[in-house]
């Protein structure tokens, strides 16, 4: 007789079913493990082993071999370890073999017989309602896989407690969903002194979700604006919080269970490798530009990233996704984000100040600025000097808009552009739309068109910038609350792109 359980192997946030076989045979007793298994895996029959002598369970002096199917998709992580178990209790009818092939389980067991927590609870309870099985897993993964309302998730603290469940002596109640978390924290935009002119552009930026490349002396106040940014962006959907949480799953970000509905804000530092960025590593891991996805990816000192680190986030800027090929895995991940960036306009930062500049002034502007190449430079929505601050302005008092009245108007002209793209093949906000769309659903009128055909003409401007351009004048019309682009609009959007 065999017997069977389900899991999942993780490819990316996909969660595929693995077939969990197993076969008590005579012989001369062994336990084998087959199907492609990792060191982890194959090192589960040893925990089986000990959870089974902690619960008074003597295996059968028989061979034993349990098969995972599909046999040639690489299984790896230690999450294999309570199917492994689930599928023999039910091989020597400890649990009825029914209740274990109706179940998608996950979970590592230690040597006493208690589960811990694994990552992936979140995608393996989708693919549990996917396949309208019911999931099994530790406790204290349960808060977290039990978002996913379509999908009945059983969180147990021990394989004893699994068994007397399956065996109708202690059922365990469904596992409910953690808390919605705010982690958008308490920094204001009113915290910072002056830089009118920066502030617009954070503004524009959160609305349409632009990139946005801040260049200024240091202390001018580049890092402070972008820690304040999360503070004027919306909520995230459902839809949306579910698409990160999926992501944050695999990689064990998600605390004690709880949703996080504020948008993701990843600053890496600047030594991070392109695995780190990108996404890699023996496992072929999201890396930060999807741990990002639906928030904002943080560059401090832009130009001292590694001109190879740079150069691969120009694909994901423009489709939205990250392919990562390795020799042992082909995923793909979602990594639709905001990027900004700051930078000092030269190695010593002093350019703008005649007293302060090196003898290599401007030579040493070009060579530090030309570490960031045309075409990832071209992908900047808005590009916004920010000068230093003056020491009288130091000593005012906060004044200016806080987060909370900028943040409203954000959140208003994100609806404007959600209810414009409905329908439109799953177009969210102005920076997803092609330039057809835009020219042909939310275009100019004659002036603003004339002037925006003049600049990409005198200051040569390519297609893409001239339709990034008609972006952030569309963002602008839609923070003005106007149904047209007018020419107002389009100079603004210009005078962000077109140096002074």
């Amino acid at each position: 007789m065999i017997s069977r359980a389900y899991t999942v192997a993780f490819q990316g946030v996909d969660a595929r079913l693995v077939e969990v076989q197993c076969a008590v045979a005579p012989g001369l007793p062994a336990f084998s493990i087959v199907g492609l298994p990792d060191k982890a895996v194959s090192e589960a029959r040893e925990r089986v082993r000990a959870a089974f002598a902690a619960m008074s369970i003597a295996l059968p002096a028989r061979r034993i071999t349990v098969n995972m199917s599909p046999a040639d998709l690489p299984k790896e992580g230690s999450h294999f370890d309570l199917p492994i178990a689930l599928a023999l209790l039910a091989a020597i009818d400890i649990v009825p073999p029914e209740a274990a092939s109706d179940t998608i389980a996950l979970g590592e067991l230690s040597l006493d017989g208690s589960l811990m927590p694994v990552v992936g609870a979140l995608p393996a309870a989708m693919a549990a309602a996917s396949e309208d099985r019911r999931l099994l897993c530790p406790r204290a993964s349960g808060a977290e896989a039990a978002w996913v309302t379509e999908a009945t998730v059983i969180g147990a603290d021990s394989l004893g407690d699994v068994v007397r469940h399956f065996t109708g002596q202690n059922v365990i109640a469904p596992a409910t969903p953690g808390e919605v978390i705010d982690t958008r924290g308490c920094k204001d935009l009113r915290d910072v002194k002056g830089q009118e002119r920066a502030k617009r552009a954070l503004e524009i930026a959160a609305a349409g979700r632009h990139h946005l490349l801040f260049v200024g002396a240091p202390g001018a106040g580049k890092s402070m604006l972008a820690a304040r940014l999360p503070g004027i962006l919306p909520m995230l959907s459902a839809a949306e919080a579910l698409e990160t949480s999926m992501i944050q799953s695999l990689c064990g970000l998600i605390d004690s269970g709880g949703l996080c509905r504020s948008r993701p804000f990843r600053e890496p530092h600047h030594t991070a490798s392109m695995a780190a960025i990108v996404g890699g590593g023996r496992r072929a891991q999201p890396g930060e530009i999807s741990l990002a996805h639906n928030g904002v990816l943080f560059l401090d000192e832009l130009p001292e990233f590694s001109r190879s680190v740079l150069e691969t986030l120009r694909q994901p800027l423009e489709t939205g996704s990250v392919n990562v090929a390795r020799a042992n895995a082909h995923v793909s991940y979602p990594s639709r984000f905001m990027l900004v960036a700051a930078a000092n306009p030269c190695k010593c930062g002093a350019l703008s100040d005649p007293a302060r500049a090196c003898a290599r002034a401007p030579r040493c502007a070009e060579d530090y600025m030309g570490r960031i190449s045309g075409p990832l430079m071209d992908r900047f929505d808005l590009r916004v000097d920010v000068p230093p601050v003056g020491f009288a302005d130091l000593d005012q008092p906060a004044d200016g808009e806080g987060s909370a009245s900028v943040a409203q108007r954000v959140a208003t002209a994100r609806e404007v552009q959600t209810a414009r793209y409905q329908g439109y093949g799953g177009l969210r906000q102005n920076a997803d739309a092609e330039g057809k769309l835009l020219e042909e659903i939310a275009g100019p009128d004659s002036e603003g068109r004339a002037l925006l055909l003049h600049a990409a003409d005198r200051f040569g401007l390519t297609a893409r910038g001239y339709h990034r351009v008609l972006r952030v004048a569309r963002t602008i019309a839609d923070l003005a609350g106007e149904q047209d682009i007018r020419r107002p609009h389009v100079a603004e959007a210009l005078s962000f792109r077109i140096p002074s």
